[in-house]
């Protein structure tokens, strides 16, 4: 902090003292220290560059080359910190360490993607030793719900509030708890993997009722089922994305719209049960494209929850939407790297 005070002088009551920064030869001032959080999905990469409280200062975004696979993503990625850094390893601006969060399972022992169920190309490729050797500084290697549900916990919807549990509701459904302010993994290889908990015996996970395919096939359904709706009506030839058609179906007061927010809703919540009598989180944050469709959604998931959560623990956590919209990854990311800049300064500046 810069003060026009000189130094020592007291400022308010006995005792206390504000420390001033000197801004001349002997005492220059310090340039904050610049992170890359780096994000890896199936349709798009990002990477920022931004400080260790998740504040982003400069991006660089491409959209994901499928046909080329997990190499051509490389060549994309090098770009982009080049880009960033001025230069990759020898760039002027280095960053001090650098985090990834990946679309899908990885050994963070090891720094290797286990596999990708998107792009072809990156089983058991090290990839923390290779973002470290393009930036020329430490890295840490993340799935990517984990990395969203710390930027959301830390700088978003969870901010102030102790645990958080996130929810992506995309392509696939995932989850993340943070607790104390940091990733909870469980014994290893486990992760908070939501959109694999079964909703009943059978087998029905919520991925399957949940995920933004299977609600496309909810939407789908409509065309015979009540093919005089709105949402029905707007359906286009082609098959994909028909969620994305429901919050202007909302919006027009469609009846059958909502009929679908809230089986997604109910089904959701059942899920989400589980976790409150687990975990207990003071925040449920529900994010990916499916969030999209904003209060509808929430409301509905928020009344229906009670529903399945025993009354000593009424009247339960909070429902809150993301805030962070597709900047839950790269922010998460760069709360990561601060870290682990701080790691490499020892076990004292780790825990600070």
């Amino acid at each position: 902090m810069i003060c026009s005070a000189p130094v020592g002088v007291k400022l308010g009551g006995p005792g206390q003292f504000m420390r001033v920064a000197m801004t001349n030869s002997l005492s220059p001032a310090r340039t904050p220290a610049k992170f890359l959080g780096i994000e890896i999905g199936g349709t798009k990469l990002q990477i920022v560059q931004g400080d260790a409280e998740g504040t982003i200062g400069r991006r660089w975004r491409a959209t994901v080359d499928r046909g080329r696979g997990g190499p051509g993503i490389l060549e994309q990625l090098r770009a982009g910190i080049d880009e960033l850094t001025g230069g990759g390893a020898g760039g002027a601006d280095r960053p001090a360490a650098i985090a990834v969060g990946f679309g899908g399972p990885v050994d963070r022992s090891t720094g290797r993607v286990r596999v990708s169920h998107q792009i072809e190309g990156w089983e058991d490729f090290p990839l923390r030793n290779w973002v470290s050797d393009a930036g020329g500084a430490p890295a840490v290697l993340e799935n990517d719900a984990n990395t969203a549900a710390l930027g959301e916990a830390l700088c978003g919807a969870g901010r102030g509030s102790d645990p958080v549990f996130y929810v992506t509701l995309g392509s696939g459904v995932g989850g993340g708890l943070v607790a104390g302010g940091a990733i909870y993994h469980g014994a290893s290889p486990g992760e908070a993997e939501f959109g694999h908990v079964r909703l009943d015996r059978d087998g029905t996970t919520v991925e399957s009722r949940c995920s933004g395919w299977a609600v496309d096939a909810r939407v789908r359904r409509l065309a015979t089922e009540e093919p005089a709706s709105f949402l029905a009506r707007s359906l286009p030839s082609t098959l994909g994305g028909e969620a994305r058609l429901l919050a202007p179906a909302l919006n027009a007061g469609d009846p059958a719209a909502g009929r679908v927010i809230r089986e997604v809703a109910a089904d959701l919540a059942f899920a989400l049960s589980h976790a409150v009598h687990l975990f207990h989180p003071r925040v449920i944050v529900l994010g990916g494209g499916l969030s999209l469709v904003g209060e509808s959604l929430r409301t509905a998931v928020a009344a229906h929850l009670p529903l399945h959560v025993m009354e000593a623990f009424a009247p339960g956590p909070e429902v809150r939407l993301a805030a962070l919209g597709e900047d839950a990854v790269p922010a998460g990311a760069l709360c990561l790297a601060g870290r682990a800049a701080r790691f490499e300064q020892g076990p004292a500046a780790a825990l600070k």
